[in-house]
């Protein structure tokens, strides 16, 4: 018989195992944790852009986008001052004017697609308008979050259905690996 045999034993093979169940579960609740921390990002988005519409209109006594004289000062465009941001020319200039008013930071030049990205990559800008069933008013849409990510906003925050209450998205939230499209919070 051959004494010197090489190999591992069950309890070594069984302490990797351990190990290797351990990496997964901590990668896994790391993935658990990101995806958390964009979802409260998402939340305090929402409300950091109602307390800068909000300053900029106790500032001006107008909407940003909507405003119909050159303020604040450098702007060159303005809104048609109808208390709504409500047409294709007002809300990409919503965070320009934010911005020259030094509400926010940023660097927004008042064109279609100059808007600040959310936690998962994709626009999010103001618009008065009536979602589907919905009530007309201003509204902070973002565009394609996930569609768990908006089912837990509409959760935390509403009643967790797509077409009722006062969040509302463009389609149920339903498992899939295609995000939401649009997904309104009032302003």
């Amino acid at each position: 018989m051959i004494r010197n045999q090489k190999g591992f034993t069950l309890v070594e093979i069984a302490i990797v195992l351990v190990i290797i169940g351990l990496l997964i579960g901590g990668v896994l609740k790391g993935q658990t944790m990101i995806q958390n921390a964009k979802v409260k990002r998402i939340a305090k988005s929402v409300d950091e852009l109602r307390a800068a519409v909000y300053t900029f209109y106790d500032k001006f006594g107008v909407y940003p986008g909507d405003e119909n004289k050159p303020i604040p000062a450098g702007d060159t465009r303005n809104g048609n001052g109808s208390g709504r941001i409500d047409t294709t020319a007002e809300y990409p200039m919503v965070f320009q004017d934010l911005a020259l008013a030094r509400i926010i930071s940023g660097n927004f030049n008042g064109t279609s697609g100059n808007y600040p990205k959310h936690a998962f990559g994709d626009d999010y800008f103001i618009q008065w308008i009536a979602p589907t069933g919905g009530r007309a008013d201003h509204y902070i849409r973002f565009d394609y979050l996930p569609w768990d990510v908006a089912l837990e906003l509409d959760t935390k925050y509403d009643d967790g259905v797509y077409n009722t209450g006062d969040i509302r998205a463009n389609e149920d939230y339903r498992e899939s690996t295609s995000p939401v499209s649009y997904l309104y919070i009032p302003l």
